[in-house]
């Protein structure tokens, strides 16, 4: 059951949407409010990750004689090839190529995780006739950056061709809605096989060991049982809310303001401020008795279309971000816009981390205190727990350039090295 304290607030800003909704339609001419953002019908719909950290349900389809003609992965709205020159689908049907077009953005824990798998299948399978092009789709403005996904590419060690898809023209041709997804095609240019999300492993490459097949490329020799195993905590499949594996959490505008409109699922931010005024710097007071799946805010923040934005300096970490979560694991997409570096301060339950507990970007200083050096726009790892547990969050810094987009969560007992 929903804790009252939740269905209170989300109640209370729902109200108050309602009426700045109002306030913003009238017609006085001497109203200050800027414009109303625009209704749900008319925010350009944002595509969502599958579920971060919990194996995803049956949304594979099979292996068929022939399901539907690839699309092709060119077009206005491909923007540059890394790892390879353009390739075009028909040439390499021509060439009885196998090709596996794998859509992901590198801020996306989803998309990460996977990558072990597609960078051993490359490494097994590309002299058989195998070709895996990474479709680099972004969900952030800032991954749009040809230097940013380069750096990506080089940083998870891919070697395979990836092609950014800035516009999202191949996504759309492909009908494409997650993050990531998996398409596989056959020599005669059919998708025989389709996955969205994390895991099924081990079918996938079977799908692509009988196309390959198929192809007349001998497979047999190559071991097939190479997959990396991961568990998932038995407790995080026991409840999805409010207890269960804390969901994605944006920090944006436009998902939060769509959330609320929708009245089907609650907004990700809890303080009334977020919502009076989109665009703006808010000075925020906590309302406190944090509650799973939601931000809280204190402080002066800046309420963008895709992030919260810390909006002023400070000198010693009395603005914050919290929320409370239940997962194994912790993450955040945070971005810098200038070259300097600016520091984080992590806290788990009002106190440092521990070493045991902290993720792969922390660090401590000569007090113990736990933190975080943002120098790039890219996902940070936080917390690292042995198993699922419930705590609680907060990150603060004294920077005016700490800007959060969005938190993912895991419940992964074995972490995968990516």
């Amino acid at each position: 059951m929903p804790r009252p304290a939740a269905i209170l607030m989300f109640l209370g800003l729902a109200v108050a949407m309602l009426a700045f909704l109002i306030a913003c339609t009238s017609e006085s001419e001497d109203s200050t409010t800027d414009p109303a953002p625009p209704a749900a019908a008319e925010v350009a719909p944002k595509p969502e990750p599958t579920p971060t950290a919990l194996p995803t349900p049956s949304l594979s389809l099979p292996i068929t004689e022939d399901t539907l003609t690839a699309p092709r992965i060119m077009g206005e709205g491909i923007n540059e090839w890394i790892n390879s020159e353009e390739l075009i689908l028909a040439e390499l049907q021509a060439e009885n190529k196998v090709v596996l077009i794998d859509f992901w953005t590198y801020t996306c824990i989803n998309c990460i995780r996977t990558l072990p798998y597609l960078k051993q299948w490359h490494d097994k399978y590309a002299d058989r006739g195998l070709v895996i092009i990474g479709v680099h789709t972004p969900e952030f403005e800032f991954e749009k950056s040809l230097d940013n996904v380069k750096e990506a590419v080089e940083g998870f060690e891919i070697k395979y061709p990836v092609v950014q898809d800035n516009n999202y023209w191949t996504w759309n041709v492909f009908n494409n809605r997650y993050w990531p997804a998996k398409y596989l095609i056959d020599k005669d240019g059919y998708v025989r096989y389709s996955h969205f999300g994390e895991g099924k492993y081990d079918e996938t490459e079977q799908a692509i060991r009988l196309l390959l097949e198929e192809a007349d490329q001998a497979v047999a020799d190559i071991s097939d049982d190479e997959n990396p195993v991961r568990l998932v905590a038995p407790n995080a499949l026991s409840s999805r809310n409010p207890d269960g594996l804390t969901r994605e959490l944006y920090a944006g505008t436009h998902r939060n303001y769509s959330a609320l409109r929708s009245g089907i699922r609650a907004p990700y931010v809890l303080n009334e401020e977020y919502y009076k005024r989109a665009n703006t710097d808010t000075e925020y007071t906590d309302p406190g008795d944090w509650q799973n799946h939601h931000i809280y805010l204190q402080g002066l923040w800046h309420n963008g279309e895709e992030s919260l934005r810390h909006a002023r300096m400070t000198e010693d970490f009395e603005d914050y971000m919290a929320l409370s979560f239940n997962a194994v694991d912790v993450n955040v997409v945070l971005r810098t816009q200038s070259e300097t570096p600016y520091t984080v301060q992590i806290r788990m339950d009002g106190e440092p981390l521990s070493s045991e507990d902290a993720g792969n970007d922390i660090w401590f200083d000569d007090e113990g205190r736990s933190f975080i050096t943002v120098d790039e726009p890219r996902l940070y790892g936080l917390v690292r727990l042995d198993g699922f547990e419930s705590h609680e969050l907060t990150l603060s810094s004294n920077s005016d350039e700490f800007e959060v987009f969005a938190f993912t969560f895991g419940a992964y007992v074995l972490h995968p090295e990516v």
